[in-house]
């Protein structure tokens, strides 16, 4: 079943929820009441459902006045166990629950910021993240991905403040002190991608179906940055299927958001670091439109089976960015994902021997957030890269993972669903298959047994250009390094980041990228002055930051919230150099 949910969704299935909410920034916390209505599997006499730190106040069958007895158990480290004692339920027989409840302040999923935490500081902010088993702290429900439903919600907010959520809305009234939003999604979807923001702030159309979200002093970056996500939705369409979600918008949040991205249904949440000013960092874009597909619609139907939508979605991400850069580039970001971050996650964060190195784990009694790692995005996209090396044709494996998207779409399912299809899909490829060592891929942990046969050429020239920079001859023009594409350029930095350790090196390398306005360079120096108190490093540094207009603001920013952890007399130069 699922290892991280009490709920009984084998006799009792939620096919929609009903949400009405208030949203109160002064007490940081959302109240309300959500309608579950029920499709019974089984007869049974209860009705159990995942929560976490809610208070509940009533429940009862809608449309009925009279309550219904339930109790509420601490279920560690998972959250509440709540219990709904109810008249026999028949099976193949509906049913609505309506509870009045409050959520915790805060609760797990949200983020409240003042207004002087968002960027444009204008207005009080929240966001949520609900993914793995957070929603259970914004309603009582069956947080399991194998539990699909609907939902609508009505939502009270601050009057001058915009809602939206993973569905298609809009405002529908505004009175003098609160503002109230409809929402509705009428795909079926796992718990996890239930979300919300609400704040000041604006939105700006890329195309007919696309459009970009974020507070108001960065919405045409945001807009110039993104600009190519319809073209990267249409060729994930030519490789998935049909877009099945209506709208696709980004919503870029504040910098307190603690992933890349969250592929939430028609609201993909992102961080402000994406905003490069130059578009290097758009593959995060290609990978939550991927989800689209995978994840979305096919989901795993418990967290032990992460990888079918992380390792799909990698896999995914990456056959589009060969269509759209050439195959080479996918070939060179396939390679890096094994050599550059699943070889090192195995070998130096868990070990060879560790379950969360395995593509299929034991989670009985985790956290899922606690296994999180990028093994089951890159040793999963490996093991398809593989299979599709196996089989032999690139075009046919695409369009096995059509069939595959098209036959369990809107179901959640387990890897032996799709090992079978797979089976069944290629019939006449089964010695093939079964040549596969499948139980080291699946259930053994460390390195999988076969390396994939990558081609080489972009990162040998990666390699070539970064020996050459740190030669005692580098090169007197940046030519071969701007013909690069994004990717290549992170791994030639990485590189000589590797390699050069003396701090000479470093404030040279961080100081030419800064005085050539190159925008990569911000993230490292500005990471970098605060492991550093010499003011041979830190002046020049911040100085340089704080004159070039796209570095400006960060760097100020930083310098002012750093003030007490810095020798009073580096606080006090640095201080001088601050623009009037």
């Amino acid at each position: 079943m699922d290892p991280a949910s009490c709920s009984n969704f084998d006799e009792v299935l939620p096919t929609h929820y009903s949400l009405n909410w208030t949203v109160d920034f002064d007490k940081e916390l959302i109240h309300g009441n959500v309608v579950i209505d029920l499709k019974v599997k089984k007869d049974t006499s209860k009705l159990v459902l995942d929560g976490s730190g809610l208070t509940i106040s009533k429940i009862r069958f809608e449309g009925n006045q009279d309550e219904l007895k339930f109790s509420v158990a601490d279920y560690a480290p998972f959250g509440q166990k709540i219990e709904v004692v109810v008249p026999e339920l028949k099976a193949d027989t509906t049913s609505k629950v309506r509870i009045e409840y409050a959520t915790s302040s805060p609760p797990s999923a949200v983020q409240f910021l003042s207004a002087e935490q968002t960027t444009d500081k204008l207005a009080p902010y929240l966001f949520s993240q609900c993914q793995a088993i957070h929603a259970r702290s914004l309603m009582p429900c069956m947080d399991t991905p194998s539990a699909k439903a609907s939902y609508d919600a009505t939502v009270s907010v601050p009057a001058g403040l915009t809602c939206v959520m993973s569905a298609v809305g809009d405002k529908v009234k505004e009175e003098s002190d609160r503002a109230v939003f409809f929402y509705e999604q009428k795909i079926p979807i796992p718990t996890y991608l239930l979300a919300i923001v609400v704040g000041k702030i604006v939105r700006k159309d890329i195309s007919e179906r696309c459009a970009v979200w974020a507070e108001p002093s960065q919405i045409d970056a945001a807009h110039w940055e993104f600009e190519e996500t319809e073209k990267i939705l249409t060729v994930a369409e030519n490789l998935a299927g049909p877009y099945q979600w209506g709208r696709y918008d980004l919503m870029v949040l504040p910098s307190t958001f603690p992933y890349g991205g969250m592929e939430n249904p028609c609201m993909t949440f992102i961080t402000p670091t994406l905003l490069a000013g130059d578009r290097s960092l758009v593959n995060v874009v290609a990978h939550e439109i991927s989800h689209s597909w995978t994840g979305n619609l096919v989901t795993n139907a418990n967290w032990e089976h992460f990888w079918l939508n992380e390792g799909f979605t990698v896999f995914l991400e990456r056959k589009i960015h060969g269509r759209m850069y050439g195959e080479q580039a996918r070939q060179f970001e396939s390679e890096c994902g094994w050599e550059d971050n699943m070889l090192p996650t195995i070998n130096k964060v868990f070990g060879p021997t560790h379950e969360y190195t395995k593509l299929l784990q034991n989670q009985k009694g985790v956290d899922p957030d606690d296994a999180f790692s990028c093994i089951p995005y890159e040793k999963g996209s490996a093991f398809l890269f593989h299979l599709e090396q196996t089989l032999g044709d690139n075009a046919r494996f695409e369009e096995f993972l059509r069939a595959y998207i098209a036959k369990y779409a809107h179901k959640s399912i387990f890897t032996d669903d799709w090992r079978s299809t797979l089976y069944e899909f290629y019939k006449d490829k089964t010695d093939e298959l079964n040549k596969i060592d499948w139980d080291q891929w699946l259930t053994a942990p460390g390195i999988p047994p076969v390396r994939p046969k990558y081609d080489s050429t972009l990162r040998d020239m990666c390699r070539r250009l970064s020996e050459a920079w740190l030669s005692d001859s580098p090169p007197t023009t940046r030519d071969d390094f701007e013909k690069m594409i994004s990717s290549q350029k992170v791994a030639v930095i990485d590189v000589i980041r590797a390699n050069g350790k003396m701090s000479e090196d470093k404030f040279s390398w961080l100081m030419m990228g800064i005085e050539n306005q190159w925008t990569p360079s911000v993230v490292p120096a500005l990471a970098w002055v605060l492991t550093v108190g010499r003011l041979k490093y830190c002046k020049p540094i911040y100085k340089a930051l704080f004159e070039w207009p796209f570095s400006k603001t960060r760097a100020i920013d930083q310098f002012k919230a750093n003030i007490s952890h810095m020798h009073p007399i580096t606080a006090s130069i640095i201080s001088k150099l601050l623009p009037k």
